[in-house]
């Protein structure tokens, strides 16, 4: 096992079927002791229970959580080797419509909890360790109404260079994911709606929707001896070379689509 006796600390891991859950699971399976973190505890401590780790409740936007997260693994391990922030907070909304209270939490969440959760895991992790954030497609390839978290998530794409460079002298490698469309538990409701699958797979060369294994996959190359740092990986069948359904497509036309494609 390629990761064996590693130290893994997982955030935004409590939701069975996403994306942060199966990238505990194939951490665990690669041989990482794996700490699972969530703001919420339902599911985590299955999670736990079931790759032989420990949950710790942490909500990914404040500071404080993160600390003591950083805290608790280093008191149970000594340090870390692998940190992977998978936490998202969603914020759907046009520029004319939102709210401070929307632009404040998406930031907190999906850009400044990013600078928190390296600094943190940086103080108790070792030398030459691994350091990977989930970020989206969407900070390259515009997808309204989703601004708010596109653009939070590109200041993390431009956090990923800065950090890479900060403390690559350690020889901790920092990069990020940008996923395509995932078939994960948060985008369910989304898929259960008749042809959007099948909308979405159009727009992606390898012809399918990705899945949570396909990011977890990719989480346990980047945690392993590679010489890859800097970088914010497109994982996404090829989908950032195409772009997203349009979203009036989406509410739409979905269904249409999938006569026409099983016509």
């Amino acid at each position: 096992m390629q990761l064996k006796d590693k130290v893994a600390v997982v955030l935004g891991a409590s939701a069975e079927g996403g994306t942060g859950w199966a990238i505990s699971e194939a951490l665990a399976e690669a041989g990482a002791k794996v700490i699972v973190a969530a703001r919420s505890m339902d599911g985590l401590e299955r999670l736990a229970a079931k790759i032989g780790g420990l949950a710790v409740q942490c909500d990914a936007g404040n500071e404080t959580d993160i600390a003591n997260l950083a805290r608790v693994a280093a008191q149970t391990h000594g340090a870390i080797d692998i940190a992977v922030n998978a936490a998202a907070l969603p914020v759907i909304s046009m520029i004319a419509d939102v709210t401070p209270e929307q632009l404040q939490r998406g930031v907190e969440v999906n850009y400044f909890g990013h600078v928190h959760f390296i600094r943190h895991m940086t103080q108790v992790m070792n030398d030459g360790g691994s350091i990977t954030l989930i970020s989206s497609n969407s900070t390259v390839q515009p997808q309204p109404p989703h601004f708010a978290y596109a653009c939070a998530k590109a200041a993390t794409d431009c956090l990923v260079g800065y950090a890479a460079l900060e403390y690559g002298a350690r020889g901790i490698r920092v990069n990020s994911l940008l996923p395509g469309p995932i078939k994960s538990a948060l985008a369910a409701g989304l898929f259960a709606i008749p042809g959007v699958e099948e909308l979405y797979a159009s727009h992606v060369p390898l012809g399918r929707v990705g899945l949570p294994r396909d990011y977890a996959d990719t989480v346990v190359f980047l945690s392993g001896p590679t010489y890859i740092t800097g970088v914010n990986l497109p994982v996404s069948g090829g989908n950032h070379l195409t772009g997203m359904p349009r979203l009036e497509d989406v509410e739409s036309g979905a269904d249409a689509y999938r006569s026409d494609k099983t016509a």
